[in-house]
């Protein structure tokens, strides 16, 4: 009996442990099942839970870097920002009396539909202006609009065709008293090549007004364009307290033109006795306005004056007579010339019509190259007349490149606020801002 129970005994245990086995390959049936379940692709029509975009990515399309690969990829147009263009009168610059006419000329060319990828730049070397910003600029604040791409021309000389530079050899032909072939008239529109035309009144005055008298200007004076002066050794106003980055943009956005001035080194022969201490090199006076040339440029480029500026050379008056003095004289202006197109900008000029201006029209009939584009002559006590100056040839320095200061050293008072100042009727380039 004993042993009969001993064997019913581990019968129970046996089946309990079937009952457990049973029950335990069950449970693994159901699970191998359900995972089997949420494996299968999801149907047509079924949900499907969107990306995590923290994780995600948009596939990239065929070829490197997300484009076509570099041999095949086309160079993107960028689009420019809708702009005046050189060739329009600009309202906003006229002069704000009534008989300011606007510029007259050539019909507008039509913009490119792109620019070129723009080259790289090497680095400038010790004494040559360097870009305002690596871009030409300085850096745009977020949300501000995007310069349009500027064309290749935009990146080197920027010669006058009218005008061709003069040789570095002194006596290879175009240099002063060298038959230069025929004779220029320095025509053409300059806006052909980039400048931006004034038509109009202007006044220039030693120092840079303060804003706020410019603003009052701009409301109640017939000006609609001011000489500044910029710079160089013979500046009569050195401590500008006004002129800065800050302050050319101000006038600008009130709608002022200007007509940057540099003081260079004075001919030998200067008229003016405090100008004496000023004179130029007679050993050197082509390399000597280089380099006060590339100094204006430099001048120019801190106070935000673009490319495509007019930059004028102020040489007071000095005896054109004496004839080593007025070549030496030429050839500074040829050399200062010659580096501020190296740059560029427009290389105007500015002096008494019987001295600096009568010397250059003899010049510029007996075949010299290396002239400036724009004259700005001063003939005070007449009738205002950038076509009527007896100094220059009817027909030269035409269209839009003419200056005339005719009157000087005068007091006017507009909207309570008075200045001493030259007054000037204007046709003619002026500083590009921005």
């Amino acid at each position: 009996m004993r042993k009969k129970n001993h064997i019913i005994g581990r019968m129970s245990v046996l089946a309990a442990a079937v009952v457990t086995l049973f029950t335990a390959f069950t449970a693994f049936t159901a699970f191998t099942a359900s995972t089997a379940a949420t494996a299968v692709p999801a149907t047509a029509g079924a949900a499907v839970p969107p990306p995590d975009p923290a994780t995600s990515h948009p596939p990239a399309p065929s070829g490197e870097g997300g484009g076509p690969p570099p041999s095949t990829r086309p160079t993107a147009a960028t689009p420019s920002e809708p702009s005046a263009s050189p060739r329009t009168p600009d309202t906003a610059g006229s002069p704000a009396s009534p008989g300011a006419s606007a510029p007259s000329g050539a019909s507008e060319p039509s913009a490119p539909a792109s620019s070129p990828a723009e080259p790289s730049s090497p680095e400038p070397s010790s004494g040559e202006p360097s870009s305002p910003g690596a871009s030409g600029g300085a850096p745009r604040s977020p949300g501000s609009p995007e310069a349009p791409d500027a064309p290749s021309e935009d990146r080197g000389p920027l010669p006058d065709p009218a005008a061709p530079d003069a040789p570095d050899d002194p006596a290879a032909p175009g240099a002063p008293g060298v038959p230069g072939g025929e004779a220029s008239l320095v025509r053409g529109d300059p806006r052909d090549f980039g400048a931006e035309i004034f038509d109009g009144r202007a006044f220039d005055t030693c120092q840079a007004p303060p804003a706020e008298t410019m603003r009052t200007w701009k409301r109640d004076s017939p000006f609609g364009a001011v000489g500044v002066y910029i710079g160089g050794r013979g500046r009569a106003c050195p401590q500008q307290r006004n002129l800065t980055p800050e302050w050319v943009d101000a006038v600008h956005r009130m709608g002022w033109k200007l007509l940057p001035l540099y003081v260079s080194s004075q001919s030998p022969c200067v008229s003016a006795p405090h100008k004496r201490k000023m004179r130029m090199s007679t050993e050197e006076p082509y390399e000597q306005g280089r380099r006060e040339g590339m100094d204006a440029v430099r001048q120019a480029q801190r106070l935000g004056m673009a490319r495509r500026s007019a930059v004028y050379l102020d040489m007071e008056g000095y005896d054109r007579h004496n004839t080593e003095c007025a070549e030496t004289t030429l050839r500074f202006v040829q050399g200062w010339n010659n580096a501020v197109r190296s740059q560029g900008y427009l290389a105007g000029y500015y002096s008494s019509a019987d001295s600096g201006i009568a010397h250059l029209e003899t010049a510029r009939a007996a075949g010299a190259r290396g002239l400036p584009s724009v004259m700005w002559f001063a003939r005070w006590r007449v009738p205002q007349s950038v076509t009527a100056e007896r100094r220059l040839h009817a027909r030269a320095w035409q269209p839009h490149r003419r200056i005339h200061q005719h009157s000087g050293n005068v007091q006017r008072t507009y909207g309570g606020r008075t200045l001493h100042i030259d007054e000037n009727l204007v046709d003619a380039p002026v500083a590009v801002v921005g």
